[in-house]
């Protein structure tokens, strides 16, 4: 047996799974403040969903997939991205019917078959909104505006980087013209991107590679093939951002690496993570419900990689918040304070105590090390004396407090009210 976690992947340990909990609550609760509600997926779909909905000549579809076969023999596959999920369920369940928009958001793992790399894994964490059932540019505004509130409120400063992909009237003209211009510049390009001039230039646009990169600095910008409508669309996007205090960065070969996008795409970019800085994504999609047999409907959204976030150093201040460790020295005081500990958790309020019959010493180090602010000692002493100690582990002051007392006190401390009882 190899007892390690498959390649790829990475066991969370504590503490840093408390942190990474904290920032999905951070999300997840900033989420609901703008009218978002939870949608939960299954972490695989029928193939042709992704197929369909990110585009087969995608790398994600040609190379990336986990895909297998069922008893059945039907082809299914874990999931790369959350959209396609949410469409295919937004059309399934007729969500439409409550009416519009509708807002979601989704949290999960996502799978992709890459070479491991830093923040870059074979299953990683995502935090995402879907926006749907509005053509208009405050949408595309808000979902941006919500994402950087979520880096505000973590105390990161990513650059926000916007562009727009065109809609199917006027992004022909484009492709035709980016498919001739790469031609010509075949020779410099790599393997992958030979193939993708051939069967999907756009793509090529999202390449890292040093000698590719150089052919896509001269390539045509799609800045002047944009239709009236496109273009009047985001010039009204970039001017609520800038009117909501956000500098936008425009770059015209920002294109995505999902074939579903239409109109408006963005990137929150953090320079200190190097080629792979993209923190979070999205854009506009009008076209793919209808892709997936429901009626036309224009929705835009984004998802947020969690691996990356944690590596830009998020700030998650407050711990884990107030609770209080009960330590206990004898028999009679263990039994007490277990008692005490299930009353403090059955009123919310986070406790905990010694299960390997340590000493004081050593009881005192685990209330440390776990993040406890307050530690409740119940000794001889105390047991004789009809008190408890009551110590502050921040400051290490401590007091006593008479055992008749003790709800009282700890209610208030936690709770603004007593404990009763």
């Amino acid at each position: 047996m190899d007892a390690r976690a498959p390649k790829g992947t990475q066991d969370i340990l504590p503490p840093e799974s408390g942190s990474w909990r904290k920032l999905q609550r951070t999300g997840t609760g900033l989420f609901a403040l703008y009218g978002y509600c939870e949608i939960i997926l299954p972490v695989m779909e029928y193939t042709e969903v992704f197929a369909r909905g990110i585009g087969e000549d995608t790398d994600i579809v040609r190379k990336e997939m986990f895909t297998f076969s069922d008893k059945g023999g039907r082809s299914l596959t874990l999931r790369p991205e959350a959209t396609a999920g949410v469409v295919r369920a937004f059309v399934q369940h007729h969500l439409e019917a409550s009416g519009l928009p509708v807002k979601l958001y989704y949290q999960g793992p996502m799978f992709r078959h890459e070479r491991p790399q830093a923040g870059r894994y074979r299953e990683f964490q995502q935090l995402g909104v879907e926006l749907i059932g509005s053509s208009q540019p405050t949408a595309d505004a808000e979902v941006i505006l919500l994402c950087q509130q979520f880096f505000t409120s973590l105390k990161l400063e990513p650059e926000l980087v916007v562009n727009s992909v065109g809609d199917d009237k006027c992004r022909p003209g484009y492709v035709h013209a980016l498919r001739g211009y790469l031609e010509e510049n075949e020779g410099r390009l790599c393997e992958d991107c030979r193939r993708r001039a051939r069967e999907n230039p756009l793509r090529v646009l999202d390449c890292k590679r040093d000698n590719c990169h150089e052919v896509i600095e001269g390539a045509p910008r799609l800045e002047g093939f944009l239709c009236s409508e496109c273009r009047e669309h985001f010039q009204k996007v970039f001017e609520l951002l800038s009117l909501a205090g956000l500098n936008p960065r425009r770059e015209e070969h920002l294109v995505r690496g999902l074939d579903y996008y239409t109109r408006t795409v963005f990137e929150f970019q953090d320079d200190s993570l190097g080629a792979q800085n993209a923190i979070a994504a999205g854009g506009r999609y009008d076209h793919l419900i209808e892709d997936f047999g429901g009626k036309p409907t224009p929705a835009v959204g984004f998802s947020i990689g969690l691996e990356r976030v944690m590596m830009a150093g998020p700030s998650l201040d407050g711990g884990e918040g107030e609770g209080v460790y009960l330590l206990a020295i004898g028999e009679e005081a263990r039994a007490r304070v277990f008692m005490i500990a299930n009353e403090l958790r059955s009123k919310g309020i986070r406790a905990d105590l010694d299960h390997l019959r340590r000493s004081a010493r050593a009881q005192m180090k685990e209330a440390d090390r776990s993040g406890f602010p307050f530690c409740l000692i119940l000794g001889e002493e105390e047991m004789s004396g009809g008190f408890f100690t009551f110590r502050d582990m921040r400051s290490g002051t401590q007091e006593r407090v008479a055992a008749e007392e003790l709800n009282e006190v700890l209610g208030k401390r936690f709770t603004g009210e007593g404990l009763g009882g």
